[in-house]
């Protein structure tokens, strides 16, 4: 069988532990079941990760890598600061919905991470990483529609997770797409709400 680069590995070995997560949930998530899904032995963990905490720790910078992608695309349609939030928040609800799994996985580890003594900073680490994608967006839609945000970004941003939030724990509850796409669009409007045209 040929060597794996470590690289690999570790891919390999998070997208395991998101779906072993996804499945059963983080007490689920053993180091034995996740090599178990990825088709690998024990001794290919440790020569990938160093601990269980770190394989976590990357499964979140992974997530957020992924939604940074959607988010923030390419090239941008033309359109209002409005257009521009409501197509990044369907571009997001669009890789909830490819995959809750996922997202289920993510939402389930940070409160995991909340409940277990020495890992709150996990759950910190991922909401950081939240609040600056969530910026980051924010950023770029009022610079590509010449608007101006009223209120300091990381405030707008900190709202717009906060939506998000909402969207996926609602969707993943209901799977309800057109009430997705009503919040999708009210959210749009709020944040909107809070730039104005330079």
């Amino acid at each position: 069988m040929p060597r794996i680069p470590a690289s690999e590995r570790r891919v390999a070995l998070v997208l395991a532990a998101v779906q072993v997560i996804g499945r059963g949930g983080v007490s689920a998530a053993t180091t034995r079941a996740i090599v178990a899904e990825a088709g690998m032995s024990l001794a290919s963990f440790h020569y990938a990760f160093t601990s269980h905490d770190e394989l976590m720790a990357e499964v979140v910078r992974w997530v957020i890598s992924e939604e940074r992608g959607a988010i923030l695309p390419e090239g941008v349609a033309a359109g209002s600061l409005e257009d521009v939030a409501r197509a990044g928040l369907q571009r997001y609800f669009e890789l909830l919905r490819a995959d809750p799994d996922r997202e289920q996985a993510v939402n389930e580890l940070a409160l995991h991470a909340l409940r277990t003594p020495g890992m709150q900073h996990l759950a910190r680490q991922q909401y950081a990483g939240y609040h600056a994608l969530a910026a980051a967006a924010l950023t770029f839609a009022a610079e590509h529609t010449d608007s101006e945000w009223k209120r300091p970004v990381e405030e707008v941003a900190r709202l717009l997770v906060a939506l998000t939030d909402g969207l996926t724990l609602s969707w993943l509850v209901d799977r309800d797409d057109a009430a997705a796409s009503h919040l999708i669009d009210n959210a749009a409007a709020l944040v909107a709400g809070m730039a104005h045209t330079r």
